[in-house]
């Protein structure tokens, strides 16, 4: 049964004179709302459109993400006047839309669906006095207001605090005290599956970009260095540019069929920091927060080959690490040396089978008859082509294991070595290692397979940087740099969690532009409030209702009431802005 989570105002509690709001959750009970309403009795009613954005604030608010979330906020202000859940919930109203700019927060909330949600306490919509226009009447949280207000607080104080909230502060906050919430709604698989990355976020080059780095990136946007930079030729060196940058080091979870993905841990730092000390710092502040055995395998790059934190993980946290090797390494050249021995097991990789999808629904004779069409064109411009080079082109792909290398120094933890060998149509053979703390690979084709996960969630990453304007910053302040990436992938992984609950998982791989379609308005209801309980009544069984389902006592109570409130609404807007 769903829920409509609102803001209540407890006078029981005060804090500097102001009375502290918290959740309170209202239960759809149509049954109850309609028995009510016969006898002419509610306690409020208004207009809405439903919208996902709405059903994704009531998931939220029902599960007391949003009251847990702010009991922790590491909040820099000694006063609370606006609740911190109400901020929470606007910053992630502006990241559902794509918007990072808090001037737009006001566009934002009267045109997105977190209103509809926290109605009718914080907001209740209305006829202007003056101009006939709809608005939207909210009463605020202190008596500090000399105009009308039309959103729950204002962008200013958005802006503020968020400039405010150390930016460390912020990000442990995430990493350890948002990974507890989504703990305990369940959002991390048995499987255990994480997988660690860096990745460069790119700024103008405005050195007052607080904490940037300026660095030399090739054409593919990886660093150089001055001795890589010595051995290119002049033709590369051309296209070398100087960029400033930020580096984004996280921890994403994962499961195998990659059904979801969850960002856990976040460390946004200089551009030229190393990112191996810091990967290693957040799985132990994971660990921290919720302990062993949730974290059981983590993937990595070969970026973050640290045989120290490498045995660590394995022995202390008990956590498998697979990882590929560097060619100048000694467990490489001595497991190279044993794979050439004629007594060793290949398996052949095989692509994983494809889970069965249901029969798409019998499209009309005329569509079929232009993809046939199409398909034809396409066959026809491939034969055209001239074909691909041989030395392109994998025929055979596999892998081999051989256990217990203790070749590494620094790691003192046995490891296991895949080999995978790939086939190519001209005859030459290419190999690559990847090494795993995990003592017995019975298939080593699943390590392969597991390796490749990484390759995978790479997409999410382009998702998030690209499709949601992660990089696009409005402020040049390190705090506000911080606050922009945690709640974007605060939301991002809000939204994960709901559609994995509402049974859609098949959208959690769409793009978050091709998700932000869904935030329109897709029905209209009258919601009638009464006690605890709220009903969802379209217009033409609501006008049904008044004109059919109820005497003439109850139409007459209700009539009165409407005229009440309404002139109670408008009331709240006597005061409007001056043009």
């Amino acid at each position: 049964m769903p829920l409509r989570a609102v803001g209540a105002e407890q006078n029981a509690k005060r804090r500097g004179g102001i009375p502290e709001m918290e959740l309170v959750v209202f239960e759809e009970n149509k049954p109850l709302v309609l028995q009510e309403l016969e006898n002419g009795e509610f306690d409020y009613m208004e207009a809405a459109s439903e919208v996902f954005e709405t059903e994704f604030f009531k998931y939220i608010g029902a599960k007391n993400i949003l009251a847990k979330a702010a009991q922790t906020y590491p909040t820099p202000r000694e006063k609370q006047e606006v609740p911190l859940w109400l901020y929470i919930a606007s910053e992630l109203t502006m990241r559902l839309h794509g918007v990072h700019s808090f001037h737009a927060y006001p566009m934002v909330v009267r045109t997105g669906g977190m209103l509809n949600a926290l109605a009718p306490k914080i907001n209740r919509s209305t006829l202007h006095p003056d101009t006939n226009d709809m608005a939207i009447a909210c009463e605020g949280f202190n008596r500090k207001n000399h105009y009308d207000r039309q959103t729950p607080c204002d962008q200013d104080f958005l802006r503020k605090l968020a400039r405010d909230t150390d930016a460390d502060a912020l990000m442990r906050w995430f990493n350890n005290d948002i990974a507890r919430i989504f703990h305990a709604q369940r959002a991390f698989d048995k499987e255990g599956i994480f997988i660690g990355d860096a990745s460069y976020i790119f700024v103008p080059d405005n050195p007052d970009y607080e904490g940037s780095a300026r660095l030399l990136f090739d054409e593919n946007n990886h660093p150089v260095s001055q001795e890589d930079l010595k051995k290119m030729t002049d033709e590369r060196k051309v296209r070398c540019q100087w960029k400033r940058c930020y580096k984004m080091v996280t921890l994403l979870h994962t499961n195998a069929k990659l059904g979801f993905f969850v960002f856990v841990a976040v460390k946004v730092v200089s551009g030229n920091d190393h990112e191996c000390p810091l990967l290693y710092e957040l799985v132990e502040q994971f660990i921290g927060a919720l302990g062993k055995g949730v974290m059981k395998k983590l993937i990595l790059d070969r970026g973050f080959l640290d045989g120290m934190e490498i045995s660590r993980c394995k022995s202390e946290y008990g956590i498998d690490i697979l990882i590929p090797v560097r060619k100048n390494m000694d467990v490489y050249i001595d497991a190279m040396s044993l794979f050439q021995l004629p007594d060793v097991a290949w398996v052949v990789c095989e692509e994983p089978k494809q889970e069965k999808k249901q029969p798409p629904r019998l499209k009309p004779e005329a569509v079929r008859k232009r993809e046939r069409k199409r398909q034809e064109t396409l066959k026809e411009r491939r034969r055209e082509q001239p074909p691909p080079s041989p030395d392109t082109v994998i025929v055979k792909q596999e892998a081999a294991v051989i256990g217990d290398f203790t070749s590494w120094s620094s790691c003192t933890v046995p490891l296991s070595v895949v080999a995978n060998r790939e086939h190519y149509a001209d005859g030459h053979q290419e190999c690559w290692l990847l090494i795993s703390t995990q003592k017995h690979i019975h298939n080593p084709a699943t390590a392969r397979q597991e390796y490749h996960l990484r390759t995978a969630t790479e997409e999410r990453y382009r998702q998030l940087k690209c499709f949601t304007n992660l990089a696009d910053f409005t402020s040049r302040a390190f705090s506000l740099v911080v606050n922009q990436i945690v709640f974007t992938m605060l939301a991002y992984n809000l939204l994960q969690l709901y559609l994995l609950r509402k049974g859609r998982e098949e959208l959690n791989t769409k793009t978050p532009m091709s998700l932000r379609r869904q935030l329109l308005p897709v029905a209209s209801h009258i919601i009638i409030y009464r006690g605890n309980y709220y009903g969802l009544f379209t217009p033409m069984e609501f006008a049904e209702l008044l004109a059919l389902g109820l005497n003439d006592n109850a139409r007459k109570k209700i009539g009165e009431k409407c005229r009440r409130q309404r002139r109670e609404l408008t009331e709240l807007i006597g005061n409007p802005r001056p043009p």
